[in-house]
């Protein structure tokens, strides 16, 4: 950080959350992007809904093009503490047998669904067949 740059607190940054005051946190840079709302590609919803928390990831897995992060600079405003950054939730996967229990039914519903067409094709052919049986018995 050099001097003079503005250095925010999380939790001042996560009350810029609405249309008329937005500001994201990228890689630790706050970024008062409330006048590029109306203009950004993907629609001011997509840097509503990433304001009030730390948007590095959504941003990076957007796939930003160089314009568009030289454009950043015009909104930078400051950096964040990092030490008043909550830590991350980790998502830990479900390893339990209700998971696998859950996998059953939609195997035994993909066999039906394969299975049921199948015989109602067998009986069509096989009333086509007697049909045709009892018109030359008569």
């Amino acid at each position: 950080m050099g001097s003079g740059e503005k250095v925010f607190v999380y939790e001042d940054l996560v009350k810029h959350k609405d249309r008329n005051d937005c500001w994201l946190l990228i890689s630790g840079k706050v970024y008062n992007v409330t006048q590029f709302l109306e203009d950004h590609p993907g629609g001011d919803e997509v840097l509503l809904a990433a304001s009030g928390k730390d948007a590095t990831d959504d941003f990076e897995d957007v796939g930003h093009s160089d314009d568009a992060r030289e454009q950043m600079q015009k909104y930078y405003i400051g950096e964040v503490d990092a030490t008043t950054i909550p830590a991350r939730r980790t998502y830990k996967a479900q390893t339990s047998t209700a998971a696998t229990q859950q996998e059953e039914p939609g195997f035994l519903f993909k066999i039906i669904q394969f299975l049921v067409p199948l015989l109602i094709l067998g009986f069509a052919f096989g009333l086509q067949f007697l049909g045709k049986k009892e018109k030359t018995d008569t």
